[in-house]
């Protein structure tokens, strides 16, 4: 009889381990919440899961999501869950909840839903506000059950506006005894097990109040100062939206985004910590992602540990029935349906009466509130894509609106309603607004293959009307290592590293990210050959039924969380493993 030994092994599958090395055949033994062995197990175990014919690669690390208040409510963390993620990272680009002063709750949501859309009647009834300082903050997550583990940073905004009141919102400079105060408190907060700090520079982040977000405009010298908590901390990272992430916007000077890599470069070798940005490719500057690259390579050699944070995928906005962008929905007769349920609605949509009336009709105006109709005019069509069912991530040029409509003689706007009454009115037009300059995503190949880049930009949690990104761990399978017809693709082991190893690497969390004996048993189970990113549809999930984008998938066997498996076949099994990772 077989010796009972481990509590689990699963048996036979094909191991990527997230160092980089090849796929093999081998076991995995887990004894509580950490692996015991990779190889042949002849033990036996309390439990075995058959991995035959699957994937076994370590829990995927997401380091830029926006959870900030859905994790004080939510044990689950949904759509992450879907995507094979075991760790995730909150508190980027400078927006977060904590610390907050008791009269700043409404203004810090009203930040985040600006910045982030995130609906903020959801963030106003879901967080509950039983903290004032970072620590405080750590500590309320702490309190919480949850599937997954979570790591927190400390976002500028917040501190910026706790230090210094009305000054720190308005974007005022910084007095040299703020800079001191926020210092203190980040040096607090990474003491507690922040994992980082992070700030926004990108004139495109503002709150509903449309300002800036607190930080935009901050001297080197607030900038320094604050980092230098991290380096008294002895750990952290300083994670940047810089001015001219993905191309000048207005108010930017000329080589904006060259000009903040000079001083991360100076920041980072100053505090000898890591310091992560964006980059993404815009098209009226479509090298520039080179150019940001390149002066990342000189700075290592200058002591400058830069991290360019990249995105699988091309970033932009989907437009369809559901999403928040609907360019009919400001057309009189649309707007009688629009109550209607969608399935209602479509029948109603497909009465050719209605379709001619609908084209006939001009918007009654650009800004109905929430609608978003004016984003999408005749210059957008030739760049506007049909996502499909699958999705088509790098759709070729000649699917778009404009190319269908010039084929077939028609007008775009008729071809754009047709389109979007495919598969039952679910489909949504995708408009890559960065990462798609010349209809390929070759730059963005490149960009994951770059030895300094790690993976991000998938935004959980945000975005919810209008963009649905936290897919992009299943699409970095689905696409660049199984799928992609229109150029090389990524090999198996490096898109798994990228996954795991490398963004757990960038936080300091080297006890996970691999499958490796002593390292924590964070694991998933994949059937390589039926994994399949579905269309995002609307949910109406969130606290007081606000709305989000979800994309799911299937083809996810099991995720494991410290050796326990939290999610079988896409369905959470109710265990609740998961921790706060402090620093």
């Amino acid at each position: 009889m077989t010796k009972i030994v481990h509590d689990l092994v699963i048996r036979g599958g094909t191991v990527v381990d997230g160092t980089g090395g090849p796929p093999r055949t081998a076991d995995v033994a887990v004894d509580g919440a950490r692996i015991a062995a990779v190889g042949t197990v002849t033990e036996g175990a309390r439990e075995t899961l058959d991995a035959a014919g699957l994937l076994v690669t370590p829990g995927f690390v997401d380091v830029h999501t926006h959870y900030d208040g859905q994790a004080t409510w939510d044990a689950h963390l949904a759509p992450s869950c879907w995507h094979g993620v075991t760790t995730l990272v909150f508190g980027n680009c400078g927006v977060g909840f904590a610390p907050a002063r008791p009269d700043r709750h409404g203004w810090l949501i009203g930040l985040m839903e600006g910045v982030e859309d995130i609906p903020g009647a959801a963030l106003s009834a879901g967080i509950r506000w039983d903290w004032e300082t970072f620590p405080e903050y750590l500590d309320t997550l702490v309190r919480m059950p949850r599937a997954l583990d979570i790591g927190a940073q400390v976002p500028h905004g917040a501190v910026r506006a706790y230090v210094m009141g009305d000054r720190g919102a308005a974007n005022e400079p910084a007095t040299p005894d703020d800079i001191a105060t926020m210092g203190r408190l980040v040096r607090e907060a990474i003491e507690a097990g922040a994992l980082g700090f992070t700030t926004s520079r990108t004139r495109g982040h503002r709150g509903v109040d449309g300002r800036p977000v607190p930080g935009t405009f901050a001297g080197e010298d607030e900038l320094i100062g604050i980092g230098q908590a991290l380096a008294a901390a002895g750990r952290g990272v300083f994670e940047v939206a810089e001015a001219g992430t993905g191309g000048r916007t207005a108010g930017d000077p000329p080589g904006a985004a060259e000009a903040e890599v000079a001083w991360m470069a100076r920041l980072s070798a100053s505090m000898k910590r890591p310091v992560s940005f964006l980059v993404m490719q815009s098209e009226e500057d479509p090298d520039g992602w080179r150019r940001l690259l390149a002066l990342t390579d000189e700075a290592a050699g200058q002591g400058a540990e830069l991290v360019p944070q990249v995105a699988a995928r091309p970033f932009g906005m989907l437009a369809g029935h559901q999403s928040r962008v609907n360019p009919f929905a400001d057309r009189p007769t649309y707007r009688t349906l629009a109550s209607l349920p969608l399935a209602e609605r479509v029948v109603r949509l497909r009465d050719p009466e209605v379709r001619r009336r609908i084209l006939a009709e001009r918007p009654v105006s650009d800004a109905v509130p929430g609608t978003l109709s004016a984003l999408l005019g005749p210059a957008m069509y030739p760049r506007l894509f049909p996502l499909g069912e699958p999705p088509d991530y790098e759709p070729a040029a000649e699917t778009s609106v404009a190319a269908v409509a010039e084929r077939e003689g028609q007008h775009p706007e008729a071809v754009l309603y047709d389109l979007m009454l495919r598969h039952d009115g679910r489909e949504l037009l995708f408009y890559p607004v960065l990462n798609y300059a010349a209809c390929t995503a070759e730059p963005i190949r490149e960009m994951i293959l770059h030895p300094r880049s790690v993976l991000g930009l998938g935004d959980g949690g945000a975005h919810c009307g209008i963009i649905c990104d936290a897919s992009m761990t299943t699409f970095m399978l689905t696409h660049w290592v199984r799928d992609r017809r229109r150029g090389p693709r990524i090999p198996l082991e490096t898109a798994i590293r990228a996954l795991t190893r490398d963004p757990a690497a960038l936080y300091g969390l080297h006890d996970r990210g691999a499958l490796r004996p002593g390292l924590k048993a964070d694991v998933n189970l994949i059937d390589l050959g039926r994994l399949q990113l579905h269309l995002p549809e609307m949910a109406f999930d969130l606290p007081t039924g606000a709305r989000r984008l979800l994309q799911r998938a299937e083809g996810y066997v099991a995720t494991l969380v410290s050796g326990q498996v939290v999610m079988r076949d896409g369905a959470s099994t109710g265990a609740l493993p998961g921790r706060l990772v402090r620093g």
